[in-house]
């Protein structure tokens, strides 16, 4: 009996642990080979458009002028600019636009103007419906001050 004793003592213990060493390995490998391969990978080009001259300009233009103070003004054609404000500028600008819908509404903003503000005019004229809102740009890539928007 002493022998069977024996046999039942000398068994394996299962082992309740999980070795993390070759975990902490695989993981430290994948490191090195991210840490390596990622200033390799090439990030996305944007290819932005160059501002050129159009083929035609179209005959009836409204203006909406943003001056550095953030005031707003409204040219029709060869007028006179008027002040007003941004409550005010889609009716004024639907009734410049007349029966004509298409008729192109053209932001021009000082360079000092915050971005917020363009893009608040913006906001305004299309969420009143007006389809064609566009930005005026200086032609060519110079950087005189010119006065030509």
């Amino acid at each position: 009996m002493a022998a069977v004793s024996s046999r039942s003592g000398s068994r394996r213990r299962t082992i309740n642990e999980i070795n993390m060493v070759p975990f902490i390995d695989v993981m430290l490998v994948l490191l090195i080979i991210f840490m390596v391969s990622a200033p390799l990978i090439t990030t996305g080009v944007v290819d932005l458009p160059s501002v050129g001259k159009s083929r035609q300009q179209p005959e009836h233009v409204i203006h909406v002028i943003v001056g550095p103070d953030e005031k707003l003004k409204l040219k029709l054609d060869q007028e006179e600019p008027q002040a007003l404000t941004l409550k005010q500028l889609p009716e004024r600008a639907r009734q410049a636009q007349g029966a004509q819908s298409n008729t192109p509404v053209v932001i021009s903003a000082d360079k000092n103007v915050k971005y917020e503000a363009v893009v608040k005019v913006m906001d305004v004229l299309q969420s009143a419906g007006i389809q064609r809102v566009g930005l005026a740009v200086r032609n060519g890539g110079n950087n005189s001050s010119s006065g030509n928007p």
